[in-house]
């Protein structure tokens, strides 16, 4: 029992890391989680192409105002920021289809 809760606090302490680190980062000051700031290739531009409608449009939102934020050099009052335990993955399912299909096609092809 005495190495339990040197586990969960050694946890909470990786825990508090990460939420430091995603408030220095910044872009939750815009609005923005962690899969809009991605580097987008071929098989993320895909993805995007592939979210359900409201998600897309909610993404595009996002989008318009963060650039009309940076053009005025302004955040989001703090209580619109991004919490960390708020940030979801949303893009993670359809990135790893488009990766899937595209290494299908490329053994596909191979053959």
């Amino acid at each position: 029992m005495a190495g339990r809760p040197a586990v969960s606090s050694s946890s909470r302490w990786l825990e508090g890391i990460r939420k430091s680190y995603y408030n220095a980062a910044g872009f939750n000051k815009l609005g923005f989680m962690r899969d809009d700031t991605i580097h987008e290739n071929d098989d993320e531009k895909e993805a995007v192409r592939r979210l359900p409608e409201n998600l897309y449009n909610d993404r595009v939102v996002l989008m318009k105002r963060a650039l009309d934020l940076s053009m005025r050099q302004q955040i989001l009052p703090k209580e619109q920021w991004t919490k960390y335990e708020e940030d979801k993955f949303y893009l993670g399912l359809y990135l790893k289809e488009v990766i899937w299909e595209r290494k299908e096609r490329e053994e596909g092809a191979k053959k």
